[in-house]
């Protein structure tokens, strides 16, 4: 969320208090303070959350001035289309493009979004504001294992919070792999050729990051039965580390098939022969 100079719009107003603490609230382009918006952030006291709901909040007050809503008329399904319009995956007409330029939001941001909304319109149904909304909006569902397993009591836990506005969670196939899918929109994203390498070489090769971050090109042996006689497949040597006592181990590396260099243009110099068939990878 940028900051910057705005003008004739509402703002995110950021307030110095005596103790050194610092506080946020939001305020119409005169001055004056939101009132609905500013009782909702004092329950959020603090730099982290309460900042993070004052940016997540006031794009949605702008958006509600912008489609000439009160909070007190907004229904589930407007909150579904403001949601589609900052970038969740809904199926209905959205009307007039909103937030024109700027990145959509995605996973993270909109879950924060999501529960932005329900705090923000709960805590105006329970004092009597849009109860309707508030009833639809507090659903609650059946607990799933890692919800028992990260709550003190989950044992008997009967019921969590569910959230109709928040974006459908992604099955992973294990807790530490990527969601199907993940690696190619990942590729889409990347922007340069070293970050479509390093998204290709995690995922080919089963590198940490760390292993990765120190990789060096002597370290590449990118042809069949190399020097080194670690392995006869191509692989990535991964160095020691004294202070840790890691030991030396070797990752295999798939090929790209779409580049074979013939065994009579094998080039003599080691750096330059890595880079080529690194460059493949890409």
């Amino acid at each position: 969320m940028g900051q910057g100079l705005v003008v004739g719009d509402l703002r995110v107003q950021q307030i110095e208090r005596g103790d050194g603490g610092v506080s946020f609230t939001i305020v119409w382009p005169e001055g004056a303070v939101h009132g609905e918006a500013d009782r909702f952030l004092r329950g959020h006291e603090g730099p982290g959350t309460q900042r993070t709901y004052a940016y997540l909040l006031v794009d949605h007050l702008r958006w509600l001035e912008r489609e000439c809503l009160r909070p007190g008329a907004v229904t589930l399904l407007d909150l579904e289309r403001y949601m589609g319009a900052v970038g969740a995956d809904v199926r209905m007409p959205l009307g007039e493009l909103w937030r024109a330029g700027k990145r959509p939001y995605r996973g993270a941001a909109l879950s924060a979004a999501a529960a932005c909304l329900k705090g923000f319109y709960l805590y105006h149904a329970a004092r009597g504001v849009n109860e309707e909304l508030g009833r639809r909006l507090d659903k609650t569902r059946l607990p799933t294992r890692a919800d028992r397993n990260r709550a003190l009591l989950g044992h008997v836990t009967r019921s969590m919070p569910a959230n109709p506005l928040a974006p459908g969670q992604v099955r992973r196939r294990h807790p530490k792999m990527l969601p199907e899918g993940a690696r190619e929109r990942l590729l889409e994203l990347a922007g340069t050729a070293r970050d479509r390498l390093v998204i290709t070489w995690l995922a080919d090769g089963g590198l940490r990051i760390g292993e990765l971050c120190g990789l060096h090109l002597a370290d590449l042996h990118l042809r069949e039965s190399a020097r080194c006689a670690e392995c006869r497949s191509a692989h990535a040597t991964v160095s020691p580390v004294p202070l840790l006592g890691l030991p030396r181990c070797c990752h295999k590396l798939r090929h790209n098939r779409g580049y074979e260099r013939p065994d009579h243009e094998a080039s003599a110099d080691p750096a330059r022969e890595g880079s080529e068939r690194g460059a493949a990878f890409l």
